[in-house]
């Protein structure tokens, strides 16, 4: 085995690589579209939160996901997905956390492949292939 197999770093990287790259897509749509805030910023009001707090998902859906990317705080980048994505599922998505597809699939597959890539990243860091890694 080679040390990239053996310590796991180039997984670490195509994680890092998937969920933070897919996560970005989201951030830069809301970056383009600043008129979604309204409604983020509703949900928050709802729910007793402040208004301010919807330009949290620019650190979670673009600050994090570059972080992750490229591998400069990684694991702090992963925490942030992991808090953006329990605030998306609490404000938005929990009549749905028992619900599957008309495919059988769970209908919060991708918002929990977010959470937990987020988590798992959190937890293992960088590896090897990164700006700075932890």
């Amino acid at each position: 085995m080679t040390n990239q197999q053996e310590d796991g770093s180039l997984g670490k990287l195509v994680l890092r690589l998937t969920v933070g790259g897919l996560m970005l897509f989201h951030g830069v749509a809301k970056m383009m579209h600043p008129e979604s805030l309204d409604f983020i910023g509703k949900s928050l009001t709802d729910v007793g939160l402040p208004l301010e707090m919807a330009y949290g998902v620019y650190v979670g859906e673009v600050l994090g996901p570059l972080m992750i990317i490229l591998g400069i705080y990684a694991s702090i980048g992963g925490v942030m997905v992991l808090v953006n994505m329990a605030f998306a599922v609490y404000l938005v998505h929990m009549a749905d956390l028992l619900v599957l597809t008309q495919h059988g699939g769970w209908k919060l597959e991708l918002q929990a492949f977010f959470l937990l890539g987020g988590l798992a990243i959190a937890l293992l860091g960088s590896g090897r292939f990164a700006i700075k890694p932890d």
